[in-house]
């Protein structure tokens, strides 16, 4: 089984898709290539996808039993003690010092004055 979700994509790397996988929603696409044909997918988006992003799933002999790759996502694949897990941006190790919290802005809202002063 392979899965792969594009965002931001030109239209006709989805409609190149189409040829080998079914496109369940807007941007998903969902099939069971061969590894060979998956690898050359995989290829293909990667070349086209300009500024868009990429992730693809495929089922895989692992103790997950899947795997995958990513192209230009801000979320990244990191190995954890054996199991592929994906690092969210900005997310700080458990060494590094918890950042400050920010202090609440002084003041009324605009949508605050507005309900009590009326007028924009």
């Amino acid at each position: 089984m392979t899965v792969i979700v594009l965002a931001n994509c030109p239209p006709g790397l989805r409609g190149f898709l189409t040829r080998w996988l079914l496109e369940i929603s807007p941007g998903v696409f969902l099939g069971a290539p061969s590894a060979r044909i998956r690898e050359q997918l995989w290829n293909e988006v990667r070349q086209y996808a300009d500024r868009g992003r990429a992730l693809l799933a495929y089922q895989s002999d692992t103790e997950q039993g899947f795997a995958f790759e990513t192209y230009d996502h801000a979320w990244h694949p990191t190995d954890h003690e054996g199991l592929t897990l994906l690092r969210r941006p900005g997310t700080t190790s458990p060494s590094a010092p918890p950042r400050p919290p920010t202090p609440p802005t002084q003041g009324w809202s605009k949508a605050a004055k507005r309900r009590r002063f009326g007028g924009r």
